[in-house]
């Protein structure tokens, strides 16, 4: 069944790809939930003109993601966690911390689903987060947890 994505889903695709999945998933979860449309004639001449119209304001946002990227480059941000003698720190560091700290230290408002961990992130020491600005934009922004 092939169905028209109304909005980003992880490991599915972008926003108005036209992607292939098993017909229980569509009718079952993606359309009825608003995630998804059946990629039917009329859907299809629906996105090609919307996709037409959102392309000329695509080229001006692509520009402001670059800018953004470049300014994340070279960047460690620094977050105060509570932790043990150890150094294993109390609970874990999440895309959320990692959200708040963009905005207090860089004053940059990114949405933590844009900021991707690539591992738990449990002890004091220096890790790394991409963060997928756009499908074509991705950067990655280094932080350090340090104890409170």
């Amino acid at each position: 069944m092939e169905i028209i994505l109304l909005k980003d889903i992880d490991k599915l695709g972008y926003r108005h790809d036209v992607v292939k999945v098993k017909p229980g998933y569509g009718r079952n979860y993606l359309i009825p939930q608003g995630l998804a449309v059946n990629a039917n004639a009329a859907n299809r001449k629906k996105l090609e003109a919307i996709l037409a119209e959102e392309e000329a304001a695509e080229a001006a946002r692509l520009d402001e993601y670059k800018a953004i990227a470049a300014q994340l480059e070279g960047q460690t941000l620094k977050i105060g966690v509570k932790a043990g003698t150890s150094g294993k720190i109390f609970g874990s560091v999440t895309n959320v911390q990692i959200a708040n700290a963009l905005k207090e230290q860089l004053n940059l408002d990114i949405e933590r689903k844009k900021i991707v961990l690539a591992e738990d992130v449990k002890e004091l020491g220096t890790y790394s987060a991409e963060v997928h600005l756009h499908k074509d934009v991705k950067t990655k922004v280094d932080f350090e947890l340090v104890q409170e």
